[in-house]
This record gives C-alpha cells, sequence and structure tokens, in this order.
C-alpha cells in the first residue's frame, strides 16, 4: 500500500527558524497508527526556497532550542 498524505495527521508540530535553516518537530499518526515523533530540517537554497534536507548533526543551539518542542510533543503523544 503506498503513503497516502490524506490518511497522515498532524496532531502537533513546532518549527524554530534559524539563519539558514529551519528544524520541524512534530507528532503524526498514519491511519490511525501509533503517534510517532518525526524531526526535520529544510535549509534555504540560493532563491531563498525551503528545501528538505537530512536532519543530520546538530548544534547545541539547535538543540537547546527544539528541546522544549520535544517536551511539549510528548505530551501531545
Amino acid at each position: 500500500m503506498p503513503y497516502d498524505k490524506s490518511l497522515d495527521i498532524d496532531i502537533f508540530k513546532d518549527v524554530k527558524e534559524f539563519e539558514d535553516t529551519r528544524i520541524t518537530v512534530g507528532v503524526f499518526s498514519y491511519n490511525g497508527g501509533e503517534k510517532k515523533l518525526q524531526i526535520s530540517r529544510e535549509n534555504k537554497n540560493a532563491t531563498e526556497e525551503w528545501r528538505f534536507a537530512k536532519l543530520g548533526r546538530m548544534n547545541k543551539a539547535e538543540i537547546q532550542e527544539i528541546l522544549p518542542s520535544i517536551s511539549s510533543a510528548i505530551e501531545n503523544m
């Protein structure tokens, strides 16, 4: 069964923006299933548009900024 965006329910989402990147912490439930945490990164390209990127490594400032979001996400699970 292929992925169907209409079955993906957004329960919680918080976006933290930095200079040229933003990190999104979210809780999702697919097709009524278990609630799961997702952390993703988007970077600005040369034309100032947001593009998905691997989360990869985070620096200390990024971690400190998203920790409260992760705590809030846990409360929504």
